[in-house]
């Protein structure tokens, strides 16, 4: 069975079950999803745990934002685990992308538009004017003209 384009997320509330469910998905799916939680929880070893034998591609979903030399240096430290995908805030701004694309070379940069929990009064709150839709069409351009070689936001935009 060949795996299909899919990326689960692995929202699990620890490593082995972590490691569990994605030995039970990667035979179905191409992608393994793990976030922040887990990562800062488990560190580096919870990509080699959930990677496993399989060799399922690894969606660090990090969602770096910083100033760009701090960003540069953490999607270098990333890289070292061989992740096929790591997030960065696209309302960072084009240096910040360049620097994460430019520092893992082998990995593909996925910019996070707007956050989904984000209404509008939060939007215009934090200087993103306008609705969603057209905050995430900005961020988007902006992101994919900075190096981005993916972006994450709602099916709704």
């Amino acid at each position: 069975m060949t795996a299909a384009p899919i990326a689960v997320a692995l929202d699990a509330p620890d490593l082995e079950t972590a490691a569990r469910w994605a030995t039970l998905v990667t035979p179905h799916v191409s992608t393994v999803k793990v976030g922040l939680e887990l990562y800062l929880r488990y560190g580096p070893d919870v990509v080699a745990s959930v990677r496993g034998a399989s060799r399922v591609q690894v969606f660090l979903d990090l969602k770096l934002h910083d100033i760009p030399a701090t960003v540069r240096g953490a999607a270098r430290a990333v890289a070292r685990l061989k992740p096929s995908y790591l997030t960065v805030h696209a309302a960072g701004g084009p240096a910040m992308i360049r620097a994460a694309v430019e520092a893992a070379p082998s990995t593909k940069i996925a910019a996070v538009t707007v956050l989904t929990s984000l209404g509008d009064a939060d939007l215009t709150a934090v200087g993103l004017a306008g609705p969603a839709p057209d905050a995430v069409r900005r961020l988007a351009l902006l992101s994919v003209e900075a190096g981005a070689q993916a972006l994450v936001c709602s099916p709704q935009e």
